[in-house]
């Protein structure tokens, strides 16, 4: 599912942080992806595609399998047998929790991609004076800096964005596919369904959580020039020197990428762990 996710949808995801991080250099979309080509080329916009599979893999990894933990929790909460299923609502809640534990995974990976994204707009504004251009230099730069907690920075926005998020995620997702059910069974839902119901579920995520988003991108990225304020800091500091709306730079790329990337992602997962389910049972 990770994989999926990070296939279709990493050019968009690129032309984020850049938007984010360094908003006056682009006017929109459009614009990102041409200066992105003539400058770097076609590889410019998989800078960071290796952090990003295992940033994916690791937290998708993690995140499924504590979602079905989560909902053995909440059942136990609510008192109810645990082959009973859950309403839409208490998904929404078990995938919240979940994704408290996805996201100590997902910091260290996140910030090396979005470094590695971003790594030219930081030469270009002159707060570095040489970039990294590999996963190993970036690790080796942060370990030297800040040490091993220094792939942390960013661990409060980045659990503000994860665990309200993941509710509406995982709530848009469950509620789209009872809508596509009609009455009968979820596990009977074609790819097509799925598809939209995963795409549906990765849009509500993003329009709820977006500044969020944005200030943790900035934390991670410029960080690299020099001790950056925090979560806090950091967002009055956009609000008042750029106004509100810099905090949903790049908001086009992100909808169009949670969308066809979430769509892939649950699309995916739900085909594969129907894969496994069959391969146990045979056993």
């Amino acid at each position: 599912g990770g994989t999926a996710c990070v296939a279709t949808g990493q050019p968009f995801d690129t032309a984020k942080v850049k938007m984010q991080t360094f908003p006056s250099m682009y006017k929109g979309l459009v614009d990102c992806f041409i200066k992105t080509y003539k400058q770097v080329g076609l590889r410019g916009f998989y800078k960071g595609t290796t952090p990003a599979l295992v940033a994916n893999i690791a937290e998708n990894s993690v995140l499924f399998m504590c979602y079905g933990f989560c909902q053995q929790i909440v059942r136990r909460i609510i008192g109810v047998d645990r082959k009973t299923k859950l309403s839409d609502l208490q998904n929404a809640a078990a995938g919240s929790f979940a994704s408290a534990f996805a996201t100590l995974v997902l910091c260290p990976t996140e910030l090396v991609k979005c470094r590695l994204q971003a790594m030219h707009e930081m030469q270009l504004s002159g707060k570095i004076i040489q970039g990294h251009n590999t996963v190993w230099s970036v690790v080796k730069g942060v370990i030297q800096k800040d040490g091993p907690l220094g792939f942390y920075r960013g661990l409060s926005s980045t659990l503000l964005r994860e665990v309200p998020g993941y509710f509406f995620f995982f709530g848009g997702y469950e509620l789209s596919r009872t809508f596509f059910a009609s009455g009968r069974s979820k596990d009977e839902l074609g790819p097509i369904p799925l598809l939209l119901s995963g795409g549906f579920g990765g849009s509500c995520l993003w329009i709820a959580v977006y500044p969020v988003d944005c200030v943790k991108s900035r934390i991670q990225v410029l960080s690299m020039a020099g001790k950056q304020a925090g979560f806090m800091g950091t967002f009055a500091t956009v609000v008042r020197t750029e106004g509100v709306l810099a905090l949903y730079s790049g908001l086009t790329p992100t909808m169009i990428r949670a969308f066809v990337a979430n769509g892939a992602l649950f699309l995916a997962y739900e085909y594969s762990r129907k894969l496994m389910m069959k391969q146990i049972d045979s056993y």
